[in-house]
This record gives C-alpha cells, structure tokens and sequence, in this order.
C-alpha cells in the first residue's frame, strides 16, 4: 500500500526504482525476521517445535547482517544495480 505512495517521490527525486524496489524486499526481509510481528519466526517456531525466544537469538547475527547490507545496498546503489544495468534493465543509478 506504501509502494503507490512513495514511488511518484522517489521519481521526484531521481531514485532507480529497481534500487528502490531491492530496498523494499531487504525492508520487508527485516521486518520478517524480528520481533513482535516476526512471520518468519513464528512459521520457523512452528515448523521445527523451538521457542521464539530462542529462534531469535539464533538468528541475531543474519539479523545484524541484514541490517548491514541494507546501509550497503542503500547508500551504494551501484552495487546493486550492476546486474540489473547490465542487462539493461536497471537505468540510470
């Protein structure tokens, strides 16, 4: 519901929107995976019979690493568009 919003902006601005759109899923991936809402760790808590709390701490570190590529791939789009570009699908970054 937010994408409709924020791609007319983000064009505004001049941001790639294949960047913008790997910004999104790193987002989402995030939100996935930590706590209260956590889908992944309630499916995860589910699937293999251990308790959310020690689900989390279990995946604190790809949390962290996740955290980490977002600054990365935020404020380095060249890095994530290079694929994209050079296939010619990623325009201009």
């Amino acid at each position: 519901m937010v994408v409709p919003l924020i791609v007319p902006i983000a064009e505004g601005y001049g941001v790639n929107l294949v960047h913008l759109g790997i910004i999104f899923l790193t987002n989402l991936e995030i939100g996935y995976s930590t706590p209260p809402v956590g889908l992944n760790l309630f499916i995860s808590s589910y699937r293999f019979g251990r308790s959310i709390l020690e689900l989390y701490r279990a995946s604190l570190p790809f949390l962290i690493l996740l955290l980490l590529a977002l600054a990365i791939i935020t404020y380095a789009p060249a890095l994530s568009l290079f694929l994209p570009q050079m296939f010619g699908h990623g325009g201009t970054p």
